[in-house]
């Protein structure tokens, strides 16, 4: 969580380590009729009242958290959070309210409550909203296709996971290891006047640990992160597939992760990394890893990108973006080389931010937005797709619970494989003198997304085309459209893989999206190499 640095915004709202956490319901969730006729409650509320536009979100969020500690199990939470949200437009204006008292009586006030918001809203207001067109759905439903939920599993079987996880790493060598596991399930029902009575099941998993050793006669140590990804799946996600396993640098899947074996693999690279030669600066041509990739994609490329940030509303607390509008409308910014080709999509299986329809009804999609190198769109939700002139919403509207307004985040943003067979190892093949970088580290980029320093977990030293050796104390520095225009190739889809965060922060208050990130194996030529371990 603090290697995204917004941990903290759903530390906010799920109990403290150690604290007591909610009960679940004694009775069964909502079915599908008694919740449509709740958000009809609302809707009629609205309109009665004067919206002109509302839209319902009833929710349901389910969260654990299993956090162990080389024999123990240091902590266990278990929450629920339930209610309705209630959006609508009135004298041109949002207004919204929530409850989590769902009675009709309660329902209505609340819907009335969130008109009278927008009705005194409409007073400060210079421009009346104006909502991109969408045609109802109807009655529809959509689930995250998973074979095993999580949270049927019980308790004491995940522990132990984790438990088996901690002894594979002492015994490979480790000092210390933590682990822990992170279960999602959002059940979220949405109903608008425009028509649409969407129910949706949604399920994300995140196994992850580190490592650390320890030199008993220097005092030193070196950590090492799990390689595994969130991601948009079920509990299958940690059965391993003997047939596919990869014993390398990384052991990272598509769609199956062996943690035990990553774990085993850490303990190993970590007393490497305490061995390892520290790096010398320079200009290397990199090797990024989909696992370290991921990071840069989702920094330089999806936060820009965001319609938001470039319209200056993130400017007092996330920042706002080098990807002006004036560069966007010349449709010849030159964003990188011709081999970048990023995408937006948030129906890309496995991935965190695949669902259905966003949180405002909207079917997801996928779209472009760098096309060979070059800007061509950004991410726009309902109130802003008549900006950039489109005619609907791109679907990438979420709010992290019923009790918070929806707004624009971050769609799975990702690096398209390239289109010419070409694998890792035949790509080392061709430098001279690089560096291969696997996992995300620290990193650090300015409020515009554009200057940044970006680390990783393993550094290896590729010379004359060769693997050389490790290398530690290594990090890049760019500017991102120098970086994106070193790019001199990308792997093939073979080599596609998923990285992604739970807690990507932003707005005010402060809400939490999850995301994920694709790519293949990039190089990137002549980057600026610093040594993170020598004093300036």
């Amino acid at each position: 969580m603090a290697g995204m640095g917004m941990g903290g915004v759903l530390l906010g709202r799920v109990p403290v380590l150690g604290a007591t956490s909610r009960p679940r319901m004694e009775t069964p969730w909502l079915d599908t009729g008694i919740k449509r006729q709740l958000a009809d409650v609302a809707l009629n509320a609205a309109r009665s009242k004067g919206a002109t536009y509302a839209d319902v979100r009833i929710g349901r969020y389910l969260n654990q958290f299993i956090i162990t500690r080389e024999d123990k199990v240091l902590n266990i939470v278990d929450t629920e959070s339930y209610g309705m949200g209630i959006r609508v437009i009135a004298n041109g204006s949002w207004g919204f309210a929530a409850t989590d008292k769902l009675d009709k009586d309660n329902i209505a006030r609340s819907a009335e409550m969130a008109v009278s918001i927008a009705k005194e809203n409409a007073r400060l207001q210079s421009q009346p909203v104006q909502l991109a067109p969408q045609k109802g759905y109807g009655e529809v439903s959509w689930k995250t296709p998973i074979i095993k939920n999580g949270f049927d599993i019980p308790i004491k079987e995940k522990a132990e996971m984790l438990l088996a996880v901690n002894d594979a790493a002492m015994k490979a060598g480790a000092s210390f290891i933590d682990t822990a596991l992170f279960l999602v399930n959002e059940q979220k029902y949405f109903a608008s006047t425009d028509g649409s009575y969407i129910d949706q099941d949604i399920h994300r998993i995140w196994p992850t640990f580190t490592v650390t050793k320890i030199d008993s006669k220097t005092g030193k140590f070196e950590t090492r992160d799990s390689l595994g990804s969130p991601m948009g799946t079920g509990y299958e996600y940690l059965t391993p597939d003997d047939s596919r396993k990869i014993r390398t640098v990384t052991t990272l899947y598509r769609d199956r992760y062996d943690m035990l074996e990553d774990a085993r693999l850490a303990a190993v690279q970590a007393g490497e990394k305490l061995a390892a030669k520290s790096v010398e600066p320079g200009k290397y041509d990199l090797v990024l890893d989909p696992s370290n990739l991921y990071l840069t994609i989702h920094e330089s490329a999806g936060h820009p990108s965001e319609l938001d940030r470039v319209l200056g509303y993130e400017a007092n607390f996330a920042g706002t973006s080098f990807l002006t509008l004036d560069k966007w409308k010349t449709k010849k910014f030159n964003y990188g080389s011709k081999l970048v080709n990023i995408v937006a999509d948030r129906t890309q299986p496995g991935s965190l931010g695949a669902v259905g329809y966003d949180d405002e009804g909207v079917g997801c999609k996928e779209w472009d937005i760098i096309k060979d190198g070059v800007l061509v769109n950004y991410q726009a939700i309902r109130d802003q797709a008549h900006i950039i002139g489109l005619n609907e919403s791109q679907g990438c509207c979420y709010s992290q619970s019923w009790q918070d307004v929806q707004f624009q985040r971050m769609a799975n943003i990702s690096l398209r494989p390239g289109p010419t067979p070409l694998t890792p190892n035949e790509l080392i093949k061709n430098v001279e003198k690089g560096i291969y970088i696997v996992g995300a580290g620290s990193y650090s980029i300015d409020q515009q997304r554009y200057n940044f320093q970006f680390s990783g977990q393993l550094f290896y030293e590729i010379r004359n085309g060769k693997i050389a050796g490790m290398l530690k104390d290594v990090a890049y520095q760019a500017n991102t459209q120098e970086f994106w225009n070193s790019c001199a190739a990308v792997c093939d889809q073979r080599d596609y893989r998923l990285g992604g965060t739970f807690f990507d922060g932003k707005g005010q208050p402060p809400q939490s999206n999850a995301v994920s990130h694709g790519s293949a194996t990039a190089r990137f030529n002549g980057i600026n190499v610093i040594n993170t371990a020598r004093k300036i």
